[in-house]
Formats: C-alpha cells, structure tokens, sequence
C-alpha cells in the first residue's frame, strides 16, 4: 500500500514549535506510546472536501493574508463530556481562532461538522474507560509541573490530509505580519 493514499479526510492547524510543543509531544507520547502527531491547535477540525483539494489549497493561501498573526495562551486541563477527550483549554486567542474558522469554513473547505467549534490543545483521546482516569491525572500532573512557556504564536496555518500512514502536511499560509498582536 502506497504509504501516502489519501483518505478524504482534511484539517487546517497551527503548529506548537518549541519548548511548549516538544513538553505536548513528550506528554501524549507518555499517554499513547508511539504518538508522532505534531502538537497544533485546530482551525478546521477533520473533514472531508467539498470541492477540488488545490481550490481548497489557494483558499486558504487567500485568505492568510487577511489575518494578522496572533498569541495563543493555554489554560488548564479539561475534558470533553461527550467523546471524553483530555484537552487544554486556551485563554487567550480564542476569537481570533472562531473568526479564522468561520471565515474558512466555506468553498471546498465547507463542512457541517458534528459538534461546535470549540478551539484546544487534544493531550489524549480514544481511551478506554479503565485508561481515562490514568491519563487525566499524569496530564494535571504534567501541567502543573511545567515550568516552559504557555503561549504560542499563530503565525502559519498549514493545511493537512489524512492517509494510511498519518496526517501529512500539503501546504503552508503565513498570517499578514502587519498589524500583528504578538
């Protein structure tokens, strides 16, 4: 099987560089061992496309530029009641992040998705009961330990698709500079 056949399935995501984004890896990787996924915040959760994936593609490209780059801040530890995922939640950046979604949920991009937008950083998801509670705590844990920084620029938006073997990144907008908020 050819290691990168598409599944049409797409997100738009801001990665988590640094020292921030090293301590999430590391901390999902010690939930889920062998989790490789990029530490991100999601602007357009999963989906599949409504159009041809290179007009999704100058989409986005477009409308980057309409955007000033902008500062996320991380909060504390939460979990979705519904689908149990161990998430942290943002403080700051959260309008920026609904005002890009909405703008760019459209075109190919369109998708009717099955919960509202709700902007945050996904520590752990997919657990069996008996692993939950496990999980939750060494992430509280974690977090309280964490002495880094907990603030990350969203400064490049990089568009993703699903295949067999992972999330593989297709392009990459960068967010107007001028009148940035960083």
């Amino acid at each position: 099987m050819d290691r990168a056949v598409g599944i049409n399935q797409y997100g738009l995501v801001a990665y988590i560089e640094g020292s921030l984004g090293e301590f999430l890896l590391k901390l999902r990787q010690e939930i889920v061992c062998g989790c490789n996924l990029r530490s991100h915040v999601s602007i357009l959760p999963p989906r599949p496309l409504a159009g041809p994936e290179d007009e999704a593609t100058r989409f986005i490209q477009a409308n980057g530029r309409h955007h000033a780059a902008f500062q996320v801040d991380l909060a504390h530890i939460e979990v979705f009641r519904v689908s149990k995922v161990i998430y942290i939640a943002l403080a700051a950046g959260v309008a920026d992040l609904h005002a890009m979604h909405a703008e760019l949920n459209a075109n190919a991009l369109r998708y009717v998705e099955p919960f509202p937008y709700h902007p945050h950083i996904t520590l752990a998801q997919e657990l069996s009961e008996a692993e939950h509670a496990g999980a939750l705590q060494l992430c509280q844990a974690r977090w309280k330990e964490y002495s880094g920084p907990r603030h990350f620029p969203v400064e490049t938006l990089t568009f993703v698709r699903n295949t067999a073997c992972g999330w593989l990144d297709l392009s990459e907008a960068r967010l107007e500079m001028a009148g940035s908020r960083l």
